[in-house]
């Protein structure tokens, strides 16, 4: 192989911990791509392959790395791989995609035509244990709030849209139809669906449509982690996404047990603490953590400079919301002349990229930040 002298990843300014890392190669200076493999000071690297695309991308986890340090991988092709284990994607045609790492169940992706619109759920984190809420789903463990039924654990939905309800479940709402998945992989560091959607009014009038596409990372349970983009279409005429606090691009209710009042905690990437700090700011980050199953977790989201607004507002609660909302600013800041609404024309696309971590203990031990930096600037990573 023409790379001979290996990989080389550099860490840059940051500490990597469970960092996801990718370089594609030629396609046509390798035979059989299936066979493709990395080496680390002789000791054989997970390692994923997609040959979809016009090169051969080979994807794997870097398990730590210090700043200012870098690594080395060798390129193997001559011999068989271990890669068992990993994520497997499984399709209960209909009703839902469940997610497994290594045997144990992540999450799943809800989309049948009984939902308003899909979701995950549940959201299991360090202890396998889920860190949002079951309600509705479910009537939940003792003790666990049941108000907003339209809070369903991990989603995506607007409440204004062409003048359209897509947020509460109240009467009259839209809603999110599944259409197909476009891709479903599987393999020994992620899992990957893309879904499109169609978003339709409470007649069923398409208003758009919309690309959901989710990476399930195999990450040790420390810290589980999510790639969560969505692409919104403009297929049917302008679409305007109107000024409301009632939605989220990426929205997360956490379990009733890490709510503010009984303990739980809130913190943004500027410091902020709980509600009043952070409701209506701007930040790139927003961590929610507390107790669940009798154990200290949290759960982030991270916005990504690519993305409208960067960094984005927060509707977030100390009752459990946690939400990436790009355009409500008339009601962040009190002022109903300040219209947040934006419109995209007929044809044009409007694209969001996120990541969601579940983590042990708080944002500070966990190293929250480190992982943010993980997703913004990535180590590079190139052929020596």
């Amino acid at each position: 192989m023409a790379k001979k002298n290996g990989i080389v990843v550099d860490a840059g300014n940051h500490d990597r911990v469970h960092c996801p890392v990718s370089i594609e190669l030629d396609a046509s200076s390798v035979s059989e791509p299936e066979r493709l493999g990395l080496v680390l000071a002789g000791v054989n690297t997970a390692v994923q392959v997609d040959t979809s695309g016009n090169n051969v991308k080979l994807t794997w986890l870097i398990g730590k790395l210090g700043k200012g340090k870098s690594k080395i991988f060798d390129i193997r092709t001559k011999r068989a791989l271990n890669n068992k284990g990993g994520v497997e994607l499984v399709d209960i045609e209909g009703e839902k995609v469940s997610v497994f790492l290594n045997g144990k169940l992540l999450t799943n992706y809800y989309y049948g035509e009984q939902y308003p619109r899909p979701f995950l759920h549940p959201l299991n984190g360090p202890y396998n244990k889920t860190v949002t809420r079951d309600y509705p789903m479910s009537g939940g463990p003792e003790g666990e709030r049941q108000d907003h039924p339209h809070h369903r654990s991990v989603w995506t939905a607007w409440g204004e849209l062409n003048g359209t309800d897509n947020w509460s479940e109240m009467d009259g709402h839209a809603r999110q139809v599944h259409q197909g998945f476009e891709v479903m992989q599987q393999g020994p560091i992620y899992g990957r669906l893309v879904a499109r959607n169609h978003w339709v009014s409470n007649k069923g009038k398409k208003v758009c449509e919309e690309i959901r596409e989710i990476t399930f990372y195999n990450n040790p349970a420390a810290t589980r982690m999510i790639d969560y983009n969505v692409k919104f279409i403009a297929t049917e005429g302008s679409l305007h996404f109107q000024d409301t606090k009632e939605g989220g691009i990426l929205s997360v209710r956490v379990a009733s047990s890490m709510d503010v009042p009984v303990g739980g905690l809130i913190t943004n990437g500027h410091n902020g603490i709980n509600e009043k700090e952070t409701w209506g700011k701007r930040a790139p980050w927003c961590d929610y953590s507390g107790t669940a199953h009798s154990k200290h977790v949290g759960v982030a989201i991270f916005d990504h400079p690519d993305n409208f607004r960067y960094p984005t507002y927060w509707h977030v609660r100390n009752y459990g919301l946690m939400t990436a909302n790009p355009f409500g600013l008339s009601h962040f800041y009190g002022d109903k002349s300040r219209d947040g609404g934006h419109k995209i024309d007929k044809g044009e696309e409007l694209a969001f990229k996120y990541r969601l971590i579940v983590h042990k203990d708080d944002p500070a031990s966990a190293n929250v930040s480190e992982h943010f930096h993980n997703f913004i600037s990535p180590p590079e990573v190139t052929f020596g």
